[in-house]
């Protein structure tokens, strides 16, 4: 058996969308593109995936509700044994189709608060009213029994809200809380310097992160900040406590995602392609593609992160590298942690990489 399974495909059904958001990883459309995924050519994907692998299917876009064919899509995906998350803004969810996502056996949705009221939401989406839209949508999920997840893109614009996203994420009686920190790509390009936080601020974010995490209110994970896992090292450590380190930047490896026109990536946020699932196997693709290769190998790092003793646990984040430098094997540029080299290693920090 292969070493590496993927754990989690995202797949990008389309890139149309009703909202045109300031931090989206895809450059939002609301046309129908060429080159759009068939209804066909999702399943014989899918069939490719099941036939080796039983990853969470995450169903993503732009916005996919716009696909016609969507609870086709799903009810094919937890036909073959997948589990099939929805990644939506939630605007477009009525008592109907909560109802029919219900029916096709969504395992859970994803829906973005990128504020903890109307006003810093519909800024940051780009659409007034679209913060009620959304909580309307979780309120309709949860009376199916639909279990929700919030996530919040961490930016200057809302870092003061995170904590009352939190408590908000508590309050509608979500599922999971999970923040995502800002990679500078798609529509996240353009305003990265306005928007981003500062490695400090990512710091006191992911320390607050960890403290929330040991209440065990809510299932929480960290997303695009891969050195959450230092710190949890770091802080648990300190603490006297044990802890099962998980792994953070999981592109290539445990992860990966696919475009609305059959390209795999390692991740939505590094524009790298491995392969085409209309021209090759995924399954090859997986198994056999250099990039992929080279992004579960730790010891190919460069720069700090390659001297890290918490490189194999953190692994900094990749799509960052990229977009900083055009070397995805580069350091991460937003981590303020200074590596003790490799002489200062402790082992029990940094077990040997393993499949998750």
């Amino acid at each position: 058996m292969h070493q590496f399974t993927p754990r989690l495909i995202f797949f990008e059904l389309t890139k149309r969308c009703n909202l045109g958001c300031i931090h989206c990883r895809a450059t939002a459309q609301k046309d129908p593109l060429p080159g759009e995924m068939t209804t066909s050519e999702v399943f014989t994907f899918i069939d490719d995936v099941a036939s080796f692998a039983k990853p969470i299917m995450v169903l993503t876009g732009g916005e996919p509700l716009y696909r016609a064919d969507i609870f086709e899509i799903i009810k094919h995906t937890v036909g073959k044994g997948l589990k099939a998350a929805l990644a939506t803004n939630g605007t477009m969810i009525t008592p109907d189709i909560a109802k029919k996502i219900k029916e096709a056996g969504v395992t859970r949705v994803a829906i973005s608060l990128d504020g903890a009221k109307a006003e810093t939401h519909d800024g940051f989406r780009m659409q007034k009213g679209c913060f009620e839209q959304a909580l309307n949508g979780i309120r309709l999920l949860r009376e199916q029994g639909v279990g929700v997840q919030i996530n919040a893109t961490v930016t200057t614009h809302n870092l003061a809200e995170i904590p009352d996203i939190y408590n908000l994420a508590l309050k509608i009686g979500a599922e999971a809380f999970h923040i995502f920190l800002l990679v500078p790509v798609g529509c996240g390009l353009t305003i990265a310097k306005e928007k981003e936080i500062t490695p400090e601020q990512y710091e006191e974010v992911l320390n607050w992160y960890y403290d929330k995490e040991q209440e065990a209110r809510i299932e929480l994970k960290a997303t695009c900040a891969p050195h959450y896992y230092r710190i949890r090292l770091q802080r648990a450590k300190a603490e006297g406590k044990t802890l099962n380190p998980a792994r953070g930047c999981l592109a290539g490896s445990a992860v990966c995602f696919v475009s609305h026109k059959g390209d795999v990536q390692p991740c939505g946020y590094l524009p790298l392609i491995a392969g085409n699932v209309r021209q090759t196997k995924f399954k090859e693709i997986w198994e056999k593609s250099e990039l992929f290769d080279s992004l579960r190998k730790p010891e190919l790092l460069k720069g700090k992160c390659g001297e890290c003793e918490y490189k194999v646990i953190c692994e900094g984040c990749r799509a960052r590298a990229y977009a900083a430098v055009g070397d995805y094997l580069e350091a991460e540029p937003f981590c303020t942690y200074e590596p003790k080299g490799t002489h200062g290693r402790n082992r029990q920090e940094t077990p040997q990489r393993t499949a998750v």
